[in-house]
């Protein structure tokens, strides 16, 4: 197959964890994949597909990016927004400017990808977006609340908008990951956990947990099969959900317990 007829996809944040995963997996089935990094230049050995500079939160660099490869191909058929950052601590101790900071990568950062490529896919008929969001979305657990938050709000965004594309014969989709062994844990914003905090020890002892979890999560190949299915799907459902067993039957207890029920389990989940 020549390049003109290979499909061609970009992946926010693809130079590690998911984004890397998912990359290296297209290529290796014949896309034409391109990552992005805030700062390419810090992967001058990275080989397994093109890296474009891109910041989510920086809407002159997403134009930039998303011009490259349409001058270079004349089209964009997928986009995986899957660049995120995590974000921990007690909501009253996270300063507000980082609460900000974390819904311009995880929300107002998709959107602006989305809205870059739109134009794209509208004129040549077809494109598929998949917004990679969270298992923690379903939910707003502990010390972990503005990061549910930001997913959460991804989540119900795309509901809305992938009625809004149907016409166009653009498809949208959620995928919500649980935990799986990337780096995310290192680059998540924690807010320090304070001497006299009266979360001192709540919050020290979920952090350990959470970073646990991390640690032992699933192989990131399972979340590049999961996005290879979707492409190859005719018509991708609304919300998919890949990860551990329990991390999933999570949201379908949430659904089906009364709310208080939940609660406690989660909060003995916590040990709170």
């Amino acid at each position: 197959m020549d390049n003109k007829n290979k499909t061609v996809v970009l992946i926010t944040g693809g130079s590690s964890g998911i984004g890397k995963s998912i990359g290296v997996y297209l290529t290796q089935k014949g896309y034409i994949v391109y990552g992005t990094s805030r700062n390419p230049s810090g992967f001058s050995d990275f080989s397994p597909f093109t890296l474009l500079q891109l910041d989510v939160a920086d809407t002159a660099s997403i134009l930039t990016a998303v011009k490259i490869i349409e001058e270079k191909h004349g089209r964009l058929d997928i986009l995986v927004n899957n660049a995120g950052a995590g974000i921990t601590g007690p909501i009253e101790e996270i300063p507000n400017e980082e609460i900000v900071k974390n819904f311009n990568t995880n929300y107002f950062g998709p959107i602006n990808v989305t809205k870059a490529v739109l134009p794209i896919m509208r004129k040549q008929g077809s494109g598929l977006i998949i917004n990679i969001t969270s298992i923690a979305g379903y939910m707003g657990l502990p010390f972990r609340g503005i990061y549910s938050a930001s997913k959460a709000a991804l989540e119900m965004t795309t509901e809305a908008w992938r009625m809004e594309l149907k016409s166009f014969n653009i498809k949208m989709t959620n995928i919500a990951p649980g935990d799986f062994a990337t780096n995310i844990a290192a680059g998540r914003y924690h807010a320090p956990v304070i001497k006299d905090s009266p979360y001192k020890k709540s919050y020290g002892d979920t952090l350990k947990l959470m970073d646990d979890h991390v640690d032992k999560g699933n192989d990131p190949l399972e979340m590049a099969e999961a996005v290879f299915k979707v492409i190859e799907s005719k018509s991708p459902k609304v919300h998919y959900k890949v990860g551990a067993f329990m991390q999933k039957f999570s949201i379908v207890l949430k659904r089906i317990l009364p709310d208080r029920t939940y609660e406690k389990l989660l909060m003995n989940h916590y040990k709170l």
